[in-house]
């Protein structure tokens, strides 16, 4: 991971596809073995919202393979 540009609203980063392929696993098996009633304490947001970062987060690996993908 890189960091690109910081500002006071937020970061540019540059993240390798295994890092990403990492956050997206350790979000997933957060919001699985987390109880919904335990999740905003321990974790510090609400599922859906660490749900909807796992998505983008999918939905950029999957452009990322196929852009790979021979044309």
């Amino acid at each position: 991971m890189h960091l690109i540009q910081s500002t006071v609203e937020g970061a540019i980063v540059l993240l390798t596809q295994r890092e990403l392929t990492i956050l997206a696993n350790a979000i997933n098996e957060t919001l699985q073995e987390v109880e919904d009633w335990e999740f905003s304490t321990r974790v510090g947001v609400e599922p859906a919202e660490a749900d909807i970062l796992r998505r983008k987060i999918v939905e950029t690996l999957t452009t990322i393979e196929r852009s790979a993908l021979p044309k």
